[in-house]
């Protein structure tokens, strides 16, 4: 088996397309999300659907060769494995000081063209939404670029990785220290509805690293 297919699909791809599991020593299989465990590793593809399917069919143990315990809900904790580690790199991106929060600061950063990304807490008010995606429409309809709108986390999550209360809408400005988060947002979007096209999102955020250097 190719290291870089993915045991569902039997398709081969680029390993930033794939989430890669290894079998842990207590006999779970753990997502090394950072491709940097120890021991015979297999492939997915990065979507919520192959890992529930691979759950399914029993195929872990196949591809590891071990006899592993995989929970019915792994899925689901790849999602929120995925969660932390892109709140992880929006922490990052705070300290770096490439992240302004509230509608007033992303909107301005929408308008100066500044955001890379625009994010809406799940609990965030659709009126809210709507202001700022006026301003997303905007900058579109004067020749600027069509920024992207993402909603992932809770506004629980995204107060922690920030250290603010009630963080609803935040912005993360251009730049490479918001690199690595960008490529984990997106990442996280792709596994959970499988439309994102993660080829033309790094190719997004590669043209932006380049805007600003």
């Amino acid at each position: 088996m190719n290291d870089r297919t993915c045991i569902v699909t039997r398709e081969g791809g680029s390993v930033d397309d794939m989430i890669r599991f290894v079998a842990s020593p207590d006999g779970t299989v753990v997502a090394d999300l950072k491709r940097t465990l120890p021991g015979r590793g297999c492939w997915v593809k990065a979507e919520r659907r192959y890992i529930d399917e691979a759950v399914k069919r029993k195929l872990f143990p196949r591809a590891l060769k071990a006899n592993v315990t995989v929970p019915e809900d792994f899925g689901l904790v790849v999602d929120q494995m995925l969660v932390k580690f892109a709140l992880g790199s929006f922490g990052l991106a705070r300290k770096a000081g490439v992240v302004v929060t509230g509608a007033a600061k992303v909107d301005s950063a929408i308008r100066n063209g500044t955001a890379m990304v625009v994010l809406h807490a799940f609990e965030a008010a659709e009126d809210g939404v709507r202001k700022l995606d006026q301003a997303r429409r905007s900058v579109v309809y004067a020749g600027g670029p069509d920024i992207p709108a993402l909603s992932l986390f809770e506004s629980s999550e995204m107060d922690l990785a920030l250290g603010g209360v009630n963080v609803i809408h935040a912005a993360v400005l251009k730049g490479k220290a918001a690199a690595g988060f960008v490529k984990r947002a997106w990442l996280l979007q792709h596994f959970r509805d499988g439309l994102t096209d993660l080829a033309d999102a790094k190719a997004a955020t590669a043209a932006k690293e380049t805007e600003t250097e």
